[in-house]
């Protein structure tokens, strides 16, 4: 069964691409946000992962959205960013963050991992990945 991703992003060409990338690794798009509205609207359908940026339309509501989508709809949460310092140590209920940009091959290692994750495998994690509260 293919695994359903939300990518939270405001950057309409990142977005697109990233999507491209999920339905190329054989995974499930569950759409596009590029705000917290839009991104909370889309949660309460079947998702397994969300890739969430830090920076969108309605400001830097990243981390409060992948908060929500973590804890309240019990989502995992990976932050693909060009600013990982602004979310510290990390988020509660998120698993981690991946630096900006993102090539095919490390979202493949990444969605590959949080996948296992979600499975209760234990794996390591890539050398790109920066997981939080481990």
């Amino acid at each position: 069964m293919p695994t359903t991703i939300l990518i939270v992003e405001d950057e309409f060409l990142i977005a697109v691409e990233m999507e491209a990338v999920v339905h190329d690794l054989g995974h499930e798009s569950a759409g596009i946000a590029d705000d917290m509205q839009s991104a909370l609207a889309k949660a309460s359908e079947a998702i397994d992962v969300a890739l969430v940026d830090v920076n969108l339309a309605d400001g830097a509501t990243g981390p409060r959205i992948g908060e929500k989508l973590a804890v309240d709809f019990g989502i995992e949460v990976i932050f693909v960013t060009a600013n990982p310092a602004q979310l510290g140590e990390g988020v509660s209920g998120t698993l981690g963050a991946l630096e900006k940009p993102v090539d095919l091959g490390i979202l493949k290692q990444v969605l590959d991992y949080v996948i296992a994750v979600r499975k209760g495998e234990k794996i390591d994690p890539p050398a790109r990945l920066k997981l939080f509260f481990n």
